[in-house]
């Protein structure tokens, strides 16, 4: 008996896309973004990459330098092993961050962040908005920045040079008010030391990948910018929370980084997220034993956009809670850098003016806290006029409610105090 094949043609459904919006420096930028769910990354899009004998082969650095100077000129990010920061210290440093946050919130909140003048300490779940495309920020996070006391490369503290010393940020009120977590600031501080070593060694291959020699950028990290921050992000409460496409609370929204460049570790639970070229996100889930590498904007705007400051968010769908710990790696903040020689010529000028670090990092966290107050008085003029039209409303049912003008007198009153 014969049988019949019949041949069905399925079209494929065209990509729908939606707009973000960026804050990028002084200004916003909107970026197109595939609305299909983020898909797991492939090993060409965020390479792994050996960097054994960074710390002391310069032939060694000159070889992982073109492996890195394809990965950033595509991705701007990618994994590294072999990065010389011990399984312990990672270890001691992610158990001190679980015992900080465990904590109630009267504790976290000793060094909460709205005591500090240049944005150390504690910040809740829910106080920031790092994207303003999408929800409130569901995370916890601890921050401090770079203390010349703890640089081992520092003989002298007391030495710092006025030009820096202008523009350092650290403030000790945040150890004194951990100081009664067990071994928190030793284990911490250890761990940040260590990405501080491999920071400096990283500079001298982004310098390779640029045909330059390896001690180039030497001048510009002596009191750099080193960022650390410990972040943890609650776990999925229920199966929308966990589902790719039904979750819009977001961890960290969409941004990228400001500095040079950031080393992430990242626990097993995953939620990274990258947006590629072709505007998908796609997963950037964790490798045991690495370090994911990004680039930040400063050192993309050195490179005269050769290097990719690629835009990244989290989501933590997962039932257990995440833990990460990244170190944001800058050059000295009093230090003006301009394009490098090697990224322009007659067909490529510079896109860019000189800039220092420092007044970058400024400008951004300057036009973050005014976007948030403009915000936060958009929102309570338009939460007041609701209430005056349901008072307005409710007077016109009933009298002994008061009149409309009392409501907008009321309304008024509450706006401008």
């Amino acid at each position: 008996m014969a049988t019949t094949s019949q041949t069905q043609t399925v079209m494929e459904a065209e990509p729908t896309y939606t707009t973000i919006m960026l804050r990028a420096g002084h200004e916003s930028v909107h970026r197109r973004v595939s609305t299909t769910p983020p898909r797991d990354c492939r090993p060409d899009e965020i390479p792994l990459i050996d960097i054994n004998g960074i710390y002391n082969d310069a032939v060694a650095r000159k070889k992982m330098a073109a492996i890195v100077k394809h990965a950033v000129e595509r991705s701007g990010f990618f994994y590294v092993k072999n990065h010389g920061i011990d399984e312990e210290v990672i270890e001691n440093a992610r158990q001190a961050t679980i015992k900080f946050f465990e904590q109630s919130a009267e504790a976290k909140n000793r060094v909460s962040r709205a005591k500090s003048k240049h944005f150390n300490g504690y910040s809740g779940r829910g106080t920031t908005q790092i994207s303003p495309s999408e929800s409130l920020d569901m995370k916890e996070s601890f921050m401090w920045q770079y203390d010349p006391k703890f640089d081992p490369e520092q003989k002298d503290a007391g030495t710092v040079p006025p030009g820096v010393k202008a523009w350092l940020r650290h403030e000790d009120f945040i150890w004194d008010g951990t100081a009664h977590i067990p071994g928190f600031q030793s284990d911490i501080i250890t761990y940040w030391q260590m990405c501080l070593k491999l920071a400096r060694s990283l500079a001298k291959v982004f310098a390779l990948c640029e045909d330059l020699p390896e001690d180039y950028f030497a001048r510009l990290t002596t009191y750099p910018g080193a960022d650390g921050v410990l972040n943890y992000y609650p776990a999925a409460l229920d199966d929308k929370e966990a589902a790719d496409d039904g979750n819009d609370k977001v961890g960290i929204g969409a941004h990228t980084d400001l500095q040079c460049f950031t080393l992430l570790w990242q626990d097993e639970v995953g939620g990274l997220q990258v947006l590629n070229s072709d505007d998908e996100w796609i997963k950037a889930p964790p490798v045991p034993g690495t370090l994911v590498v990004n680039v930040g904007d400063f050192l993309m705007r050195m490179s005269n956009d050769r290097f990719k400051s690629t835009v990244h968010r989290v989501y933590n769908r997962a039932a257990v809670d995440r833990y990460s710990m990244p170190f944001f790696f800058g050059f000295n903040f009093n230090e003006t850098c301009g394009v490098l020689p090697t990224c322009v010529d007659e067909a490529h000028p510079a896109k860019y003016e000189p800039i220092s670090c420092g007044e970058v990092c400024l400008l951004s966290l300057r036009t973050s806290l005014l976007h948030s107050i403009v915000e936060e008085w958009v929102s309570d003029i338009f939460f007041s006029l609701q209430w005056c039209r349901s008072r307005f409303q409710a007077s016109r049912v009933d009298k002994k409610t008061g009149s409309g003008e009392q409501a907008a007198a009321a309304v008024t009153t509450r706006v401008l105090s």
